[in-house]
């Protein structure tokens, strides 16, 4: 069984489940564990990892329309070296400062090999209010079709990254761990969120993102791939990026399929775009239209394969 299918099955004793973070009284909590088999390529820096991980928890509040306020994690490891343990620590105060946020300490404990796990809150003013306000926390529920489907930033930078550490050399590393600090889009967020019907971050990749936005609005989307914004470092480590040649396609997995980018997946009705296009620090990009259920999840036409990152 895998971590949807595990989700699915518990959804039923967990209301408050099932969107990046939890809602409870104005104040978003949300967690995440990563480990160093499946997380952290050989070569990533500890300080990359304590950003990464915490930027990862923090993402999940941005997700919600969120400010985010602090974070903690465990620190697990066969032993406790004193530069690896201080260089964690420094990326986890730095991704947090990045969003005006606080990193107030944590756990250690051993473990048979490097394990992270860290938790994020935050807070909505007027959260558990009506709609109406605009204050509220946008759960992954409430798209609704003819609106566009828009995302922040831009794609493909992990897997990007995965290819970079691949290759070995110190340049290549040490840009593959550049590429693995990203910004938690918190300040976009922030401006989403009174006017974004339904909101995820793109841990899982976009493609598994809409079909996880389709099932929890109950709507179908349409994807234009040449709008999906591709990061440079993606360029450098396919082939020809024309949308027709094999390089293209390429390009179109990564971006889409890879998963782990963080950025936002949104829908935003027609009579907003305008506003948030302008106030998204990151740029926010109109990339298809939500359609009715029967739709389905499309790009350029042709089903969308639901198929990203899945943990287990």
């Amino acid at each position: 069984m895998n971590e949807r299918d595990a989700l699915r099955r518990l959804a039923a004793d967990l209301p408050r489940a099932g969107d990046d973070a939890a809602v409870v009284d104005g104040t978003v909590i949300t967690t995440d564990m990563l480990h160093e088999r499946t997380d952290f390529p050989p070569g990533t820096t500890r300080y990359a990892a304590g950003w990464r991980a915490v930027g990862a928890s923090l993402s999940d509040v941005a997700a919600m329309g969120a400010e985010a306020t602090a974070a903690v994690a465990v620190y697990a490891d066969d032993e406790f070296d004193p530069d690896a343990l201080a260089e964690f620590v420094a990326g986890a105060v730095d991704v947090c400062e990045a969003v005006d946020a606080e990193y107030v300490g944590g756990d250690l404990d051993t473990h048979a090999e490097f394990t992270t796990a860290t938790t994020a809150i935050g807070d909505v003013p007027g959260a558990d209010a009506d709609a109406d306000t605009g204050t509220r926390a946008v759960t992954r529920s409430g798209a609704s079709p003819g609106e566009a489907l828009c995302v922040t930033g831009e794609w493909g930078r992990s897997a990007a990254a995965l290819r970079l550490f691949d290759r070995g050399t110190n340049a290549a590393v040490e840009r593959a761990n550049d590429l693995f600090r990203f910004t938690p889009r918190v300040a976009d967020g922030r401006v989403l969120a009174g006017a974004a019907t339904a909101m995820m971050d793109s841990s899982d990749g976009l493609a598994r993102s809409l079909h996880q936005l389709a099932e929890a609005s109950g709507v179908g989307f349409a994807l234009d791939r040449d709008a999906v914004p591709v990061h440079p470092a993606v360029d450098d480590v396919v082939g020809g990026t024309d949308a027709g040649s094999a390089g293209g396609d390429e390009r179109f997995e990564l971006a889409a399929h890879f998963g782990e980018d963080f950025e936002l997946v949104c829908t935003v009705p027609e009579s907003e775009l305008d506003r948030v296009r302008r106030a998204c620090p990151a740029g926010l990009v109109r990339v298809g239209t939500v359609r009715e259920a029967d739709h389905g999840v499309t790009a350029d036409g042709e089903p969308l394969p639901d198929r990203g990152y899945t943990h287990g």
